[in-house]
C-alpha cells in the first residue's frame, strides 16, 4: 500500500493569519468518524453519553494510514492481542506494543502515520476535552494539561477500567448509562493523574451526603418512573459537582451509585420472581432491560444463577 503524504501534525493550532486556528479545530473529523475510515470496518459495539464520552469496542485488520486530527481524545487498550504498534509524526517515531495491560493515547488535534501488521482487538475510548476541563476542576485542579502522547505505554489501572466498558453492559438502559458516566469520569481523573502533563492532586473527600441529600438521591434511584438518574441529576439534588457527589455517596453507602442502583435492580427481581405468575420476560421488562437475555445474563452476573433456577431454588 502506498503511503499518503504527511502534514507535519505539529502545525495545528500554530500562529498564523485570524482565524485559521478555530478553522483548523471545527475541521477535526469526530473520533468514530475518523476510526471508522482508518480501521475500514465497524464496531463491535458503541455506547455514547450526550454529557460527554463515547465508547467502542472494534475488531480491525492490519492498519497502514494517517490518523487524521480528531474532536475528541482517544484513548484505548487492548484484549488478547499482540502486535507490533509504530507511530510517525514527522521525523518523531514511537513504537510500542499492542498488549494487554498497555494504553495508547491519541490527544485531540494530533495526527500521525500508523502501522500495525496485524489484526488487534482494541477498547477505545473517545473523550471530549470539555470533559476533562469539567472533572479537572470539580477536582480542585485549575485545569487540565495536555494530554500526553502514548503508544502501547504500561497502565494496568486504565487499561482495566477500559476492558470494563466492553465486559460490563447490562442490557438496562439506565444501569448502562449511570455505569458510562462513572466510568468516563474516572477514567478522565486517571488520565489528568497519570498522562498530563502534571499530574493531578486530589483533594480528599470531605465526608458522606447529608441525610436529607442522601434521602433524596435513594428516592431518585429508587423511583420506578421515568426519574432522570444520570449522575448530573443526582448530584444537582445535593449541591455537588458529578465528582465530589460520587465520594460522597459512596462514603454514606459504601457503593457507588451504579452499584448502589445495580444491587437494588437485584432485589426489586428477586421480589418479584418469588410470584409465581410473573414470568422472566415481565420481570425483565419491568425493571427496563432490553430482553430477557439481557437480564439473564445481568442477573447471573451477581448471583452466580439464571433466574428460573433461582426462582425454583427460592420456591
Amino acid at each position: 500500500m502506498s503511503k499518503p503524504n504527511l502534514r507535519d501534525p505539529t502545525e495545528e493550532g500554530q500562529p498564523g493569519p485570524a482565524g485559521r486556528g478555530d478553522l483548523a479545530v471545527a475541521r477535526r473529523r469526530a473520533a468514530d468518524i475518523e476510526m471508522a475510515r482508518v480501521l475500514r470496518t465497524a464496531p463491535l459495539r458503541m455506547a455514547s453519553d450526550p454529557s460527554g464520552g463515547a465508547i467502542a469496542h472494534w475488531n480491525h485488520d492490519a492498519l497502514h494510514d494517517v490518523v487524521e486530527p480528531m474532536k475528541d481524545h482517544v484513548v484505548m487498550t487492548y484484549i488478547s492481542t499482540m502486535e507490533r504498534l509504530e507511530r510517525r509524526s514527522g521525523r518523531s517515531v514511537a513504537i510500542g506494543t499492542a498488549r494487554s495491560g498497555v494504553v495508547t493515547i491519541i490527544p485531540a488535534g494530533s495526527s500521525a502515520r500508523w502501522d500495525i501488521a496485524g489484526a488487534v482487538n482494541v477498547v477505545q475510548l473517545y473523550l471530549p476535552n470539555t470533559t476533562l476541563e469539567r472533572v479537572a476542576a470539580e477536582a480542585d485542579k485549575a485545569g487540565p494539561d495536555n494530554l500526553l502522547e502514548r503508544t502501547g505505554h504500561p497502565d494496568p489501572t486504565t487499561s482495566r477500567l477500559l476492558v470494563s466498558a466492553a465486559d460490563v453492559l447490562e442490557g438496562s438502559e439506565a444501569l448502562d448509562t449511570l455505569f458510562r458516566q462513572q466510568l468516563t469520569d474516572l477514567l478522565a481523573t486517571r488520565l489528568l493523574a497519570a498522562h498530563s502533563g502534571m499530574p493531578a492532586t486530589y483533594q480528599p473527600a470531605l465526608g458522606g451526603l447529608s441525610p436529607k441529600a442522601l434521602r433524596r438521591a435513594i428516592e431518585r434511584l429508587r423511583s420506578e418512573s421515568d426519574a432522570d438518574v444520570s449522575l448530573a441529576a443526582l448530584a444537582a439534588d445535593a449541591g455537588l459537582s458529578r465528582f465530589h457527589f460520587c465520594r460522597a455517596f459512596k462514603d454514606s453507602t459504601g457503593l457507588s451509585p451504579h452499584a448502589w442502583l445495580r444491587q437494588h435492580r437485584l432485589e426489586q427481581a428477586m421480589t418479584m420472581l418469588r410470584d409465581p405468575e410473573a414470568s422472566v420476560v415481565s420481570v425483565a421488562a419491568a425493571l427496563g432491560y432490553a430482553s430477557q437475555t439481557a437480564f439473564a445474563a445481568a442477573f447471573r452476573r451477581l448471583t452466580g444463577e439464571t433466574p428460573s433456577n433461582w426462582r425454583r431454588r427460592a420456591q
